[in-house]
């Protein structure tokens, strides 16, 4: 029960980094707080993929520059899977894939 209640709290926070990300940058618009959990739950899914297909050294949660790099393409593909909640840019993309990253570097958002 502990472990789904760290699950929760993660994809609350990741959220959150999601709303401010979009109230802060051009270029991404998350419709509300619901999007944004709708969002993170798809963006965290979509990294998973990326990392079972691509490996551990080039998934999301690299700290290189591949990383970002996958990080970003994932927060743009996600708004095709719900288009009503997300909408990005490929400049808002990586901008929010740089945000995400350092805000990641102190407080950890993604499922470990």
């Amino acid at each position: 029960m502990n472990n789904w209640l760290g699950v929760v709290i993660r994809f609350i926070v990741s959220a959150l980094v999601l709303m401010l990300v979009g109230y802060l940058l051009p270029g991404i618009q998350v419709a509300g707080f619901t999007g944004a959990l709708v969002a993170a739950v798809v963006i965290a899914a979509l990294g998973w993929v990326a990392e079972t297909l691509l490996g551990k050294r080039i998934s999301p949660r690299s700290r290189g520059i591949v990383g970002f790099i996958v990080a970003a393409v994932v927060i743009y593909l996600a708004q095709f899977l719900v288009p009503t909640m997300l909408r990005v840019n490929a400049l808002g993309a990586l901008l929010a894939a740089l945000v995400i990253g350092v805000i990641d570097a102190f407080v950890p958002t993604e499922l470990r």
